[in-house]
């Protein structure tokens, strides 16, 4: 079975581009662009998941960062953290290393704006160029190429990576300068979390009262409490269903970086730290593959 869904490329000139990291996000968002017309070389820590992707979208593997970037016009990736990030781009056997001046570092990784911001200077040192570009949209919207994409980065080298990071994305938007897009995400997170608790509360409540769960979201999703979490979760909330999607391990990881920015900046975010104290209950529970609607079970556990 493909890993990708049916999508409808825009005509892009074809680049040579390489793509680190192939994890749930990383491996469709290489297939789409392999797709869609441009010379893919990926790498991945596990060689044996790259040697899978040339298997089914063809192009090459390369054994470290260094040698998948050699060449490339743009090199994307979407790792873990910010250690992870590091580890792919820095050092003798890192991207930068390889690759040409003026070519583009676009880093798909929900990761701090420090190390944007960092990386970002690092390239400028090297002749490079580097655009922060976090992205919302869950697995299936990488599997369908339709994410969201929050660009941090000098103008003229986000128009140049647009049209190619359009092959995965559905909104591809500059909000401003390195470090911005990482900012973005932090937004976008903290927005998730407060409708997600607030979901939770709303069924386990309709449950509790002996409500018609599945009827009432329907009714209520054509109205004022619509969202895309209810849309596409409130019914898996209803049944117990919790073994796909966004990770808790990883919103966690999220929201850590959202409370150290808030420190950092002395923004107010206290749902956003009540919300991810109710997240570790969650892993306490065992829960931490579990997806993020599953914080409803601590409310019936």
């Amino acid at each position: 079975m493909a890993s990708i869904g049916t999508k409808t490329y825009d005509t892009v000139a074809p680049k040579k581009v390489a793509f680190l990291g192939l994890g749930v996000m990383g491996f469709p968002m290489a297939g789409h662009l392999a797709r869609a017309g441009h010379a893919v070389t990926v790498y991945n820590r596990t060689a044996a998941k790259a040697q899978d992707w040339v298997k089914e979208f063809g192009g090459k593997a390369g054994a470290t960062p260094r040698e998948a970037a050699a060449g490339a016009d743009i090199v994307f990736a979407c790792v873990g953290n910010d250690d992870d990030l590091r580890s792919v781009v820095l050092g003798a056997d890192g991207a930068f290393a390889g690759m040409a001046k003026g070519a583009v570092f676009v880093d798909h990784t929900t990761a701090s704006a420090d190390v944007a911001r960092e990386l970002y200077a690092q390239a400028r040192k090297q002749e490079l160029q580097f655009v922060d570009g976090p992205v919302s949209g869950g697995q299936a919207g990488a599997v369908n190429g339709v994410l969201t994409v929050m660009c941090g980065g000098e103008p003229a080298v986000f128009d140049a990576i647009k049209p190619v990071a359009q092959a995965f994305g559905r909104a591809v938007t500059l909000v401003g300068q390195p470090g911005a897009g990482q900012l973005a995400k932090m937004v976008n997170q903290i927005c998730i979390a407060g409708l997600v608790q607030g979901l939770s509360e709303g069924v386990a409540f309709g449950q509790a009262a002996g409500l018609d769960m599945k009827l009432v979201l329907d009714v209520i999703s054509k109205g004022a409490a619509q969202s895309w979490q209810m849309e596409n979760r409130g019914g898996t909330m209803v049944d117990d269903k919790f073994d796909f999607g966004f990770a808790v391990d990883w919103m966690r990881k999220d929201l850590g970086l959202v409370l150290a920015e808030a420190r950092h900046n002395g923004a107010r975010v206290p749902v956003t730290a009540l919300v991810d104290q109710f997240y570790a209950d969650v892993q306490k529970m065992g829960g931490g593959r579990w997806d993020t609607s599953s914080l409803v079970k601590r409310l019936r556990d």
